[in-house]
């Protein structure tokens, strides 16, 4: 079944500058072949529920086997039937603002 995630997997306690782990985990969710788009607080993560957990698991022990405490933040969208929710659901909230700022152009 198509999931839809947005995951924030993150080093506890290793100090003020995290990005070269963060950058650990975006490599594996990059390189697992499914879509997927990095912003500054989450990863999202599209495809069926099996093989998107799979990733998130994959992410989160790259931390955790090195002994690091690691966070994981999770929200999961299962919507069966529809599929490239990741660029559909802002596509709708974009179409409908354009359609707002042309009716206040009239």
């Amino acid at each position: 079944m198509n999931t839809l995630v947005a995951v924030a997997i993150a080093p506890c306690g290793t100090g003020e500058e995290m990005s070269k782990e963060v950058s650990d985990v975006i490599r594996v969710i990059r390189e697992s072949g499914l879509p997927n788009r990095t912003n500054s607080m989450f990863t999202e993560i599209e495809g069926e529920w099996d093989d998107v957990m799979r990733v998130v698991k994959d992410a989160t022990m790259v931390l955790a086997e090195r002994g690091i405490r690691t966070e994981v933040v999770l929200k999961a969208d299962i919507r069966p039937g529809y599929t490239d929710m990741m660029h559909s659901k802002t596509a709708k909230v974009d179409k409908i603002l354009g359609a707002n700022n042309d009716e206040r152009k009239s």
